[in-house]
């Protein structure tokens, strides 16, 4: 994308455009619904200063935004919608368009082009589980409830590690979080589980995470290991979870929790009160 063409595209973008395709940048897919909560709060100022009077005039302004930003090609909606049509608007999921993605990978410095696709079902459903995770801690940093010091989607959070036979491994979580109450800070690797995949994986996937903790990276570099959280839907899975986590021999299980969807804001905003600091 030529300079001019990138100098001439800013004109007409205000902060609060530039945050929503930052969003959409860092978390993928969003519904109209998350952007608004991140964006378009009623009882947030807005980047002009004015607020929303209500929520359904937050809702408003946020499909105006997101229709005149369609219209330039710097964001576009997928076929598919969350909720079906009775959802409406709310239902409707957004991703980067071609120009959005061009400007942004200017804007950014990056060479590698995204390309921007129809994702498959099952991939919408995660990946916006995972938004719903993020964005419930940027709630919850705006509320005062944490501080959020550090917040890494994919592939940000992913980190690589010598495993013990020298070869070179990687850790890919979800996302990774810092999150701060009082004198505590905890830290966060968190995998949202939609019930999709074999215990037997979940298990695997916590053997990363062990031999990751015995490379000892992290806790040189901030002085604990964080705690893992498996977020699954209901209690079912919880069961499934922690069932096949203490079948397993050589486990370190303190490392691991698994909690349900309505549990994570608890989680999160209690970690400093149970006697943890959010890692081992």
């Amino acid at each position: 994308m030529p300079r001019e063409r990138v100098a001439d595209l800013l004109t007409h973008l205000s902060d609060r455009d530039r945050a929503v395709l930052d969003s959409l940048r860092e978390l993928r897919l969003l519904t109209t619904e998350l952007l608004r909560r991140l964006h378009f709060t009623h009882d947030q100022p807005t980047f002009e200063g004015k607020r929303h009077a209500t929520e359904a005039a937050a809702s408003v302004a946020t499909m105006r935004v997101l229709s005149r930003l369609e219209a330039r090609g710097l964001v576009a909606r997928l076929k598919r919608r969350i909720g079906g049509v009775r959802a409406g608007s709310s239902g409707i999921v957004w991703q980067l368009g071609a120009t959005g993605e061009r400007l942004l990978r200017v804007l950014h410095g990056e060479e590698k082009r995204r390309r921007y696709i129809e994702p498959s079902a099952l991939f919408v459903d995660h990946t916006l589980a995972v938004a719903e995770a993020a964005v419930q801690l940027r709630e919850l940093d705006r509320r005062g409830a944490v501080e959020l010091m550090t917040l890494e989607p994919e592939p940000a959070c992913w980190r690589s590690f010598l495993a013990p036979h020298g070869a070179r491994s990687w850790l890919k979580p979800d996302l990774f979080a810092i999150t701060a109450s009082g004198d505590f800070e905890d830290h966060w690797f968190i995998e949202v589980d939609r019930a999709t995949e074999h215990p037997g994986v979940v298990v695997r996937k916590a053997g990363v995470y062990q031999r990751y903790a015995m490379s000892g990276a992290h806790q040189a570099e901030f002085g604990l290991f964080p705690a893992v959280l498996w977020v699954v839907p209901d209690e079912r899975r919880k069961r499934v979870i922690a069932a096949a986590l203490d079948g397993e021999r050589g486990l370190q299980r303190e490392l691991f929790r698994a909690i349900t969807e309505e549990q994570f804001r608890d989680t999160i905003t209690n970690a400093g009160n149970d006697g943890s600091q959010g890692g081992a």
